[in-house]
């Protein structure tokens, strides 16, 4: 019920405008890096002299003019020259939504080429995120149609669709590097796995499916089972460490991203910022519902 609730109200554009006008004072700081790209610098640093990898993504959705298409995709560009001045461990994670692709698919392929060139010449790698059902399909066409130019980039496919191992093994000409994630909208169960039992059997799958193709693969979980199944799955077949990494978000289990670097692995951390946080921060409260008690802090802080 409370993931219900929480991925209705990400969408309610008044509620957003609320939240910007307060910042980050309702809990969400403890997922957000800041509102600014000089915070997220400082706080990939930080990450990375803990041996953490990042991935920066800078907030929002949904353009709804081509105006504010354009000022996203100079804000991505920016960020890529900051991440590669910095001599960041560090990739940029982008919405096709943030840069136009409801305006325009033509339009948003033209903002991506654009981001993609600025990444190609600092060499940072870029990842196209995966939102809702009905833009997966467009998505990766356009990620078909940029990877042989862009061989850095990478997308994402969500374990709790049917169609995602059909998706990956479409991608395979591609050679694609993809970031496996359960998924975090709310989707009809006539297109995604209704419970978590068919979602977790299919995400097992999808990692097996991607790591056995030779191909990188990052695993995206904060699910331990999730964590021991790719830890065996890679003994079995001595799948190299450089082949993949494990990813998780801003604020969520820091001990255990601490853990897996410590063990040798590769942990990514998916480090928003921005003022537009206000959904992203929904869709993290339906994930997991314990972290709604972070955001009642933030609330009655005095």
């Amino acid at each position: 019920m409370l993931r219900s609730i929480c991925l209705f109200l990400s969408k309610n554009k008044m509620l957003t405008k609320f939240a910007q006008a307060y910042g980050l004072r309702f809990g969400a700081g403890r997922f957000v890096a800041g509102e600014t790209l000089t915070e997220a610098v400082k706080t990939v640093k930080r990450l990375n002299q803990n041996g953490l990898s990042a991935s920066i993504d800078y907030l929002g959705e949904y353009a709804g003019s081509e105006k504010d298409a354009r000022r996203t995709a100079e804000e991505c560009k920016k960020a890529i020259r900051a991440i590669a001045d910095h001599q960041l461990d560090c990739e940029l994670s982008l919405k096709l939504t943030s840069i136009g692709l409801d305006i325009s698919e033509k339009l948003a392929e033209q903002h991506v080429r654009d981001i993609l060139t600025e990444a190609k010449e600092r060499r940072v790698p870029v990842t196209i995120d995966m939102e809702d059902y009905s833009r997966c399909g467009r998505t990766l066409d356009l990620y078909k149609r940029c990877k042989p130019d862009f061989p850095m980039l990478g997308t994402v496919i969500q374990a709790y669709l049917y169609r995602a191992a059909e998706d990956i093994s479409s991608l395979m000409p591609y050679k694609p590097r993809l970031r496996l994630v359960k998924g975090a909208y709310k989707e009809s169960a006539a297109v995604a796995f209704p419970d978590k039992k068919g979602t977790d059997l299919h995400f097992q799958q999808l990692i097996k499916l991607q790591l056995l193709s030779g191909h990188e693969t990052a695993v995206a979980t904060h699910d331990d089972d999730i964590i021991s199944y790719t830890k065996t799955l890679v003994s079995d077949h001595q799948i190299p460490r450089g082949q993949f990494e494990f990813q998780m978000l801003y604020g969520i289990r820091t001990e255990r991203q601490k853990e897996l670097a410590e063990e040798g692995y590769r942990m990514r951390v998916y480090v928003p910022y921005g003022t537009d946080w206000y959904g992203y921060l929904m869709r993290r409260i339906a994930e997991r519902p314990a972290n709604a008690a972070f955001v009642l802090k933030g609330i009655f802080k005095k």
